[in-house]
């Protein structure tokens, strides 16, 4: 249960979980998390947020091969989230420290989550600073990126940033920096956090990012609370690069097509509208929903500029599957898309026209009207799939030149 040193004085004292796969109860996490808490060592030693609840005596044993628990002068909440604040009532009875800091919002939330009415809280704001000795941090409110009382803590000595949920990934691995992993790799953990985590939060994010570089910090480490670090100036300078990208929501010439079916034929129809999309040079994926979850698809969908969603018609309206992938897909708030619907049916045929109330509810842009056919789909009636995939990949083409 070995700290890691960051730079001098400064560590790494969190927690991977490699068992987690089902993270915050909605979104999937196949390769695990971490749950990063970090500790400065200066004439007030400072320990940056807590882990999740159960992980507390792992993160006190790598704490305490720096210093004892009991010399922490300060706690900094950043996030009350139960994944950075569960074992922060263990953390307090332990250190016993002089001072909390956290956000306003991060008050608020302290108070609704745990019985702390003699905790000693101070509230930072927005450019509030507090002195180590030789350190001083410098701390920043992201609100709703993703909560509203995200914040960030800048150690302007060192050009730490500990930048909370923003920069995050799910991702648990023996190795702890972005420059010992397959940036490849990292980059679809980093999408896919961004995906299923951020995404409606795009505009923060970007304010966020332009508020640092209009303060001019020399940011030189990002320390997110999730995942691997960035030291190195290449990597630092990559995913904040990235993390624009990201929240620009840049789109490529791209159509995600999300189903379910059940007897084949809304299937086919699926594969029907690939073949005209991609005879106009766009990159297709294709995802059942037997056998992706809403989390992959949220991967693929935010830098599509294309999305169709097709269901047989069940019960009058659409599968389950395909409703839960809409109801998820909705909270995210993707921007700028182009949408397709399309299924098949026996009786009615509501469901197509359900998904396309849904896509134009999401703001998607719906150029062709909703595709339906009865029970298997004829040569003719795929041939019309297949013009639905043709029109919508030449807008996406000439959209995107």
């Amino acid at each position: 249960m070995h700290p890691v040193e960051i730079c001098k004085d400064v560590y790494w004292v969190g927690v991977v979980d490699w068992d987690c796969r089902d993270f915050h109860g909605y979104m999937t996490a196949p390769t695990g998390t971490t749950y990063n808490a970090f500790l400065i060592k200066d004439e007030k030693v400072a320990l940056f947020d807590s882990v999740k609840a159960g992980h507390g005596s792992e993160m006190l044993c790598r704490l305490a091969h720096v210093v004892k628990p009991e010399e922490v002068d300060y706690l900094i909440v950043n996030h009350v989230e139960m994944d950075h604040s569960g074992a922060l009532p263990e953390l307090v009875a332990r250190t016993k420290p002089e001072k909390i800091f956290t956000s306003p919002m991060g008050e608020r939330a302290l108070r609704a989550h745990f019985d702390c009415a003699d905790w000693p809280i101070e509230v930072v704001k927005t450019g509030s600073t507090v002195s180590l000795g030789k350190r001083t941090l410098q701390f920043l409110e992201t609100r709703m990126l993703h909560w509203p009382d995200n914040m960030a803590t800048f150690i302007p000595e060192d050009g730490v940033l500990i930048s909370s949920d923003a920069f995050g990934q799910n991702w648990a691995t023996s190795e702890r920096f972005a420059d010992e992993v397959n940036r490849s790799l990292l980059g679809k953990q980093l999408d896919r956090y961004f995906a299923n985590i951020v995404l409606p939060f795009s505009p923060i994010a970007q304010k966020t990012i332009e508020t640092i570089e209009t303060m001019g910090l020399d940011v030189r480490f990002v320390c997110p609370d999730h995942g691997l670090m960035f030291r190195t100036p290449e990597d630092v300078a990559w995913v904040i690069e990235r993390y624009k990208e990201l929240a620009a929501q840049k789109q490529k010439k791209k159509a995600v097509l999300v189903f379910d079916t059940m007897w084949h034929s809304t299937e086919r129809m699926a594969h029907a509208i690939a073949s005209g999309l991609m005879e106009q040079g766009l990159t297709v994926k294709l995802m059942n929903l037997h056998m992706f979850d809403h989390s992959d698809v949220m991967e693929e969908v935010w830098d599509a500029a294309a999305v169709f969603v097709g269901s047989a018609t069940h019960n009058n309206g659409m599968l389950p599957k395909v409703a839960d992938m809409l109801t998820y897909m909705k909270g995210l708030k993707p921007k700028g898309k182009i949408g397709g619907a399309f299924g098949s049916y026996g009786w009615s045929g509501e469901a197509a026209k359900d998904i396309a109330a849904w896509l134009t509810d999401m703001g998607m842009e719906m150029p062709v009207a909703p595709v339906r056919l009865l029970y298997v789909p004829t040569h003719e009636q795929l041939a019309a799939c297949t013009e639905m995939g043709r029109t919508i990949g030449k807008l996406v083409a000439d959209k995107l030149g």
